[in-house]
């Protein structure tokens, strides 16, 4: 077991605007160290922030960010791409609406916007060395995504297809990061062909077991599969590498259940929940990630139908310290112990 979770942290993405604090990166720095965070993530798609083509190309540039947040007493957590990683793999059904994701010159033009992409991915890896990061936050896409539930049957080697194709546009990038020496770590998430762990391992077999292949572990959306968010952990933990600590909650009833997503938010039967509104089991969480020697960041990621958000941070902050674990250097019962004897050992086996 070696280190422990880094924390309290938050992801930009939900709070920036064109208000202060929000519009820059130095007042949302001031705002979250405010309410006690330790750690920042970075939202590279929003220019209010940051620059991610000049993060890549600049390590001045990175080393001022690094610097604006230091002086609020603030960690660089990681880079996030989710939009960007969107769009290395999108089926025609969903061109029009992620369009809006990519510079104006591409919409209307797939392959142009796919190729944005990728550079912007590339870019992601150098910025994320030069800022000193570890690990990168990002989304997938999806080409099979419109398949998940086979009605009409699907196609013979559909998902298989997808999945190669899948591989062949990331392993570049991977190998981008592997370069930069930092991993990716994909949120698995609906509307993305990585959502869960059977899809993840099928993703790692078509990249041959890539090593910067790893997983953003966000409890909100295995809450809302119904899929058992803590023996994920004891499955895949080797390759988790970030950690958004977002609540949701699950209330089938007579009327709907898993696939309510035609109602609005407030009205589903699977919602997210303000951090410790909800049923994720924290408590056991933060244990498993102990347990398992994880020692990066616990990242507030607020979405809530219900409560304010500038609340939901406030609080947040507070929750996520009240869970972090302090790892022990030594056993409970050391104080019954005694010093290594081989002949004592052998004594007590009933061994000459």
């Amino acid at each position: 077991m070696a280190g422990m979770v880094k924390g309290p942290a938050i992801f930009l993405a939900q709070f920036a605007g064109d208000k202060a604090p929000f519009n820059s990166f130095a007042s949302i720095c001031r705002w979250a160290a405010s309410l006690g965070y330790k750690g920042v993530q970075i939202p590279s798609w929003d220019g209010r922030l940051f620059d991610l083509v000049k993060a890549a190309d600049s390590q001045t540039y990175c080393d001022e960010i690094k610097g604006i947040a230091a002086e609020c007493g603030l960690a660089i957590t990681e880079l996030s791409t989710h939009l960007q990683g969107q769009l290395i793999a999108v089926n025609p059904a969903y061109d029009e609406a992620f369009d809006a994701f990519a510079p104006p010159e591409t919409h209307g033009r797939p392959a142009e916007r796919q190729k944005w992409a990728v550079t912007q991915m590339v870019a992601a890896a150098k910025a994320s060395r030069r800022l000193g990061v570890s690990a990168h936050a990002t989304f997938s896409g999806a080409l099979a995504w419109p398949f998940v539930y086979p009605w009409p049957q699907r196609a013979p080697g559909l998902i298989e297809t997808a999945f190669a194709e899948l591989a062949r546009r990331w392993t570049p990038i991977l190998n981008a990061f592997d370069d930069a020496g930092v991993d990716v770590a994909y949120e698995l998430h609906p509307g993305e062909d990585l959502f869960d762990g059977a899809t993840f391992e099928r993703f790692l077999d078509a990249v041959k077991g890539h090593k910067r292949c790893n997983i953003l572990y966000d409890p909100s959306h295995f809450v809302l599969q119904q899929l058992d968010h803590l023996a994920f952990l004891d499955i895949y933990h080797e390759r988790v590498k970030a950690f958004h600590a977002k609540d949701a909650e699950f209330n089938p009833t007579g009327r709907q259940g898993v696939y309510s997503g035609y109602a609005s938010w407030i009205e589903r039967a699977g919602r997210f929940r303000s951090l410790g509104d909800g049923q994720v089991d924290f408590g056991g969480i933060f244990s498993k990630l102990a347990q398992y020697g994880y020692s990066s960041w616990a990242v507030l990621e607020w979405e809530c139908c219900i409560k304010h958000p500038e609340d939901g941070a406030r609080e947040g902050a507070e929750f996520i310290k009240r869970h972090m674990i302090r790892v022990t250097e030594k056993a409970f019962d050391d104080f019954a112990g005694g010093s290594i004897d081989e002949s004592r050992v052998r004594r007590s086996l009933g061994l000459r």
